[in-house]
């Protein structure tokens, strides 16, 4: 114990020691921040700066860490910087048809927008997660089909991929993974390079990105807040798509920070238990509702059979 002790001293004493690092307490102390502008411009926006976040203070009042520069945002005009990719999904990928209204997966979507729709007119609601409990149980098939829906109104309407472990929404729309979420975090690349307009709808899509070694260190980023928050002010809606619940804290993380949950089951799959753990898990009670996926084409069609007629699905055909 004498040695433990003796340790304890020693350390109090290199503590109390003055260290000449140069810096004089008792002088006046300046931080320097660069002049060349710091906070996006927001002048042409319809709503008021003071409602987005200010990236520079991220670190505290007056602090500014170097790769914030990267991260600046023109958010005036973001959306007509982002670049437009042709909607060109691939065929497993089973996304709704836009040009094909009476074909029933896609009303089932519109279905869960107008509840959604609805839920906002009552609520604060724009940016939702989208999970599951378990892999393999449609939550990336549901976010992607519903950020559809949604977009097909008036409304730009944004589908990030923050699964950042395993993403799979590039290869849905056919288009690259970088740059993305990722590379923005790292400040490797500008917003507007890693967001992309899908052509002919109001729909953007962010990718991951580069693959990180820490993907929820990464996600646990003051400026992942922030970048959130700002986009709830630029979308009607902002739909992540996130690693199951049961499987790694990212999604438990991601839905602290936005305005609600939906989780996905799969019929025939995912069991009662692993649906209630999945929700013990999340530290906010903000489960919106819970999506049925996988459920027979038989069942579907009957429930529209009375007012689908054979004229309508011939002249689909």
């Amino acid at each position: 114990m004498s040695r433990v002790h003796d340790a304890l001293r020693r350390a109090e004493q290199l503590l109390e020691a003055p260290v000449d690092d140069g810096f004089d307490a008792g002088a006046e102390q300046t931080l320097s921040v660069p002049e060349d502008g710091e906070l996006p411009d927001l002048s042409g926006m319809d709503y008021a700066a003071s409602d987005l976040p200010a990236y520079g203070n991220a670190y505290g009042p007056g602090v500014v860490r170097a790769e914030s520069k990267g991260m600046q945002v023109d958010w005036r005009n973001f959306l007509s910087r982002c670049r437009v990719i042709p909607f060109h999904p691939a065929p497993e990928a089973h996304l709704i048809d836009i040009e094909r209204p009476h074909e029933i997966p896609g009303e089932e979507f519109r279905s869960l927008r107008t509840r959604l729709n609805h839920m906002q007119s009552q609520q604060d609601l724009h940016a939702i997660v989208v999970t599951s409990a378990s892999p393999a149980e449609g939550k990336t098939f549901t976010a992607i089909n519903l950020a559809l829906a949604q977009a097909q109104l008036e409304s730009p309407v944004l589908i990030a991929d923050l699964d950042l472990r395993r993403p799979v929404i590039h290869n849905m729309f056919q288009c690259e993974k970088s740059p993305g979420f990722s590379d923005f975090l790292l400040a490797d690349r500008p917003l507007e390079e890693c967001v992309r307009r899908i052509e002919g709808t109001n729909l953007y899509f962010m990718p991951a990105g580069t693959q990180v070694k820490n993907p929820l260190e990464l996600l646990n980023m003051r400026q992942v807040k922030y970048t959130i928050d700002a986009f709830r002010k630029v979308f009607n809606w902002v739909i992540l798509d996130t690693p199951p619940l049961l499987f790694s804290a990212d999604a438990n993380l991601l839905a602290t920070l936005t305005d609600g949950t939906i989780i996905v089951v799969r019929i025939g799959a995912t069991t009662y238990d692993n649906v209630i753990r999945a929700m013990q898990t999340l530290c906010e009670n903000n489960v919106l509702g819970i999506v049925a996926n996988g459920a027979r084409a038989g069942e579907l069609y009957s429930k529209y059979a009375y007012y689908y007629t054979k004229t309508d699905a011939a002249e689909d055909e």
